[in-house]
């Protein structure tokens, strides 16, 4: 952190002493007001619910502007990155802080590609699971079980262990998640093929049956690694938090990362595309593009419960950057496999249209989100819309793993442990249950 020349000064009316606080100044964005010895000094704690206006860390490897609608991976622009690079780069990128060169690029492919497999007995583990299971009620079982299975790699502290683990996560999940789809369909599991790219493999794994020769269809590839990258890693989202804050007790990375899968799973952050398809499935069963008319009067009125899903964000007040390259997979998807006449697909369109040109929406900002269009592109390849977290989950493991590392070796890092407002009982005695 770089310190700042100019420092911030708390006075209070009730006649305590005013005290000065330091100032760090980022590389880019907000500067932040050091709160550290606030308690020591004054007895107060901040209050700041949910941690808005809070620096949890200091971290170097997402920047968001929401305000400019910019997203940087180590300070790539993230359409540079989806249009330039592969998954697996971006995967480098996020871990060691630079894009491979060329032999570094091999080396890491061919890492990850060797420990794609995951241990036979994780098929026993999944038959303790009904077959109509969520898919991230399994993901979470599976991916905490991996300590279970490679306990030679569990210990946080040893920089080797931690390698060896965020290779294995990367490599395994797309595993875990085709396991758990075919799982949950009856059909049999396909093992890794370490001929293909990280994306085609995938694409394989879930599609493929032992019947027949699978080609992976190149547009669909290029689609899932997009969905992927742009999905690698967002800040210090509730699910990053989540894995920093269960990483901070020293827990093995395999828990950690199952603790961010859950996390992951809520229908305000990584559910979000689920619910957007589910939306567009409802208006569908209720006419259609001809009573979409009715469906934007009822979102507009304040009275309504009714939400738009899939449009807007948390932090980005403008275009969603990710939203924008992933718009152009969307069409480019829907063209090649010929759905442009698809009724859902229509649907999705027509509102896509309404909501880019609409002054309601315009002048509240409520774009088409990144869940949108990559919910969109999912369905039109076949991935049913239970699954969409867990694909979400599998490109998200490498930045919760790129956040684990980092603050693991932050020598200011410490057990998470925020504060509270209390507003229960003052201290009372117990009294016998005669006089309750």
């Amino acid at each position: 952190m770089t310190p700042s020349d100019v420092k911030a000064t708390l006075s209070f009316s009730d006649g305590s002493p005013s005290m000065d606080l330091p100032m760090f100044k980022g590389s880019i964005g907000p500067d932040v007001i050091d709160i550290r010895k606030l308690y020591a000094q004054t007895g107060k704690f901040t209050y700041d619910p949910g941690f808005l206006s809070t620096a949890s860390c200091q971290s170097t490897i997402t920047y968001i502007d929401g305000d400019k609608g910019e997203l940087l991976y180590r300070g790539y622009p993230i359409e540079q990155l989806a249009t330039n690079c592969d998954f697996l780069d971006t995967c480098y990128l996020l871990l060691y802080g630079e894009l491979p060169n060329v032999q570094q690029q091999a080396d890491f492919k061919k890492l990850v590609t060797t420990h794609t497999m995951v241990n036979e007995q994780m098929q026993f583990f999944l038959r303790g699971f009904r077959r109509d299971a969520h898919p991230m009620a399994v993901m979470t079982g599976l991916v905490g079980a991996l300590s279970a299975f490679y306990h030679d790699s569990t210990d946080i502290n040893n920089p080797k262990h931690r390698e060896i683990a965020a290779i294995r996560l990367i490599a395994k999940m797309p595993t875990l998640v085709a396991m758990a789809y075919k799982y949950g369909i009856g059909q049999p599991y396909m093992y890794p093929k370490n001929s293909l790219s990280y994306s085609a493999n995938f694409m394989r794994m879930m599609f493929a049956t032992p019947c027949e020769e699978y080609e992976p269809n190149d547009v669909l590839v290029r689609a899932i690694d997009r969905i992927f990258i742009l999905h690698a890693d967002h800040e210090q989202n509730a699910s990053t938090s989540t894995v920093r804050l269960c990483g901070s007790s020293g827990t093995n990375p395999f828990a950690a990362i199952a603790a961010g899968v859950a996390c992951l799973w809520g229908p305000a952050h990584g559910g979000a595309n689920e619910a957007a398809l589910n939306m567009l499935e409802e208006i569908q069963r209720n006419g259609g593009v001809e009573k979409i008319g009715e469906f934007i009067k009822q979102v507009k009125d304040k009275n309504s419960n009714v939400k738009l899903m899939g449009f807007g964000h948390r932090v980005y007040k403008n275009y969603d950057p990710r939203a924008k390259l992933m718009r152009e997979t969307c069409h480019e998807v829907l063209g090649a496999l010929g759905l442009g006449n698809d009724p859902l697909f229509k649907l999705a369109m027509a509102l896509e249209k309404i909501a880019l040109e609409d002054e309601y929406f315009v002048a509240r900002k409520l774009y088409p989100n990144v869940d949108f269009y990559s919910g969109i592109v999912q369905r039109a390849i076949g991935i049913p819309v239970s699954l969409f977290t867990a694909i979400f989950a599998l490109a998200r493991t490498v930045g919760w793993i790129a956040q684990l590392n980092e603050m693991i070796g932050d020598p200011e890092y410490k057990i998470g442990r925020p504060r509270q407002l209390y507003h229960g009982s003052p201290r009372r005695d117990v009294k016998p249950i005669s006089q309750r």
